[in-house]
């Protein structure tokens, strides 16, 4: 619908006046062929009952309709006009380019938004806020958030069975290929390399750490206070099931490499063991030092797949 023609300043030519609503027009279109124009609302629905110009009767379709030219727009945007809040007391005088941008920030636009100034802490239309009670918004506010928390919950149950699911299909593919690379290299090697690629992938999800104080590491960690908590917390983070048993039992200095099998040697080689890519066991003072994140440290300080060092502090 068009802007209503007495709220405007002086005379306004017909040109600018649409033949459906007569009203000035607003956001116009024209016909192709008789170039007659209309504020695109109501050519629209016009159209949508029967194809033609409103005016000649020439067929016409929506896709068909175009915007009228520049001339014509400058003219509609050199029109001054009074604001649409002129009921609530807004005096302002404006051309009709400048009104949407005006409209935005008028003070007497009753729909205007305003911080309840109650506490709340809500935005509130401003001709609600007589009515603005906080205790009734809050709850209903409350309530919409318990709503969509518990439909986010549905989702999360829901995704964690689909997760669970497929996690058991996988295992199921992982038993069957275990079986099947004793008697077939191929599967073998294609096993061996599903394996490769899903430590890798599980090391790149960890956090880097960065051991600050080498000589807080325990080297004969108790077996049930600790490497009980560090195994549960691998298997959280989402620990291949192959490597966790190699890994918990490389938590023991009996089963570091020969550069780190007694005090004496990791105090000599000190300097290289300094040089680890270390990732963060979740929630615990422990480290993992993988071998596929450090492929560049020597033969003599390294044991597949990778070591767990547990420290008394000295992690970040």
């Amino acid at each position: 619908m068009g802007f209503d023609i007495k709220r405007f300043q002086g005379d306004v030519d017909e040109e600018l006046i649409c033949p459906i609503c007569s009203g000035v027009l607003e956001d116009p279109l024209q016909a192709p062929a008789c170039e007659h124009a209309f504020c695109r609302a109501c050519i629209t629905e016009w159209i949508s009952r029967q194809p033609t110009c409103p005016v000649d009767r020439q067929a016409v379709t929506a896709s068909q309709l175009r915007p009228v030219p520049r001339i014509l727009r400058n003219l509609l945007s050199r029109l001054c006009t009074s604001c649409d809040n002129a009921p609530h007391g807004c005096n302002a005088v404006l051309k009709l380019d400048s009104l949407a941008s005006h409209l935005v920030d008028c003070e007497f636009n009753p729909k205007r938004l305003m911080p309840c100034e109650a506490g709340c802490g809500l935005v509130i239309p401003k001709d609600e806020l007589a009515e603005h009670n906080c205790v009734r918004e809050l709850r209903v506010l409350i309530a919409s958030q318990q709503g969509k928390l518990t439909d986010y919950q549905q989702e999360l149950t829901e995704q964690r069975l689909i997760i669970n699911e497929h996690k058991r299909e996988l295992a199921l593919l992982k038993e069957f290929m275990r079986a099947m690379r004793v008697s077939n290299p191929a599967m073998r090697a294609l096993a061996d390399q599903m394996e490769r690629e899903e430590v890798v992938r599980w090391a790149s999800s960890l956090a880097r750490a960065r051991v600050t104080r080498w000589g807080g590491m325990i080297s004969t960690p108790d077996d049930v206070l600790q490497v009980m908590m560090i195994k549960r917390s691998l298997s959280e983070s989402g620990c291949p099931s192959h490597i966790i048993d190699d890994l918990m039992e490389n938590c023991h200095e009996r089963r570091w490499p020969p550069g780190l099998s007694s005090l004496e040697t990791r105090q000599n080689n000190r300097r290289l063991y300094e040089k680890y890519v270390c990732k963060r066991v979740p929630g615990k003072q422990a480290v993992l030092v993988l071998q596929c994140d450090n492929t560049h440290v020597d033969e003599h300080m390294m044991v597949e797949p990778g070591l767990v060092m547990i420290f008394a502090h000295g992690i970040e």
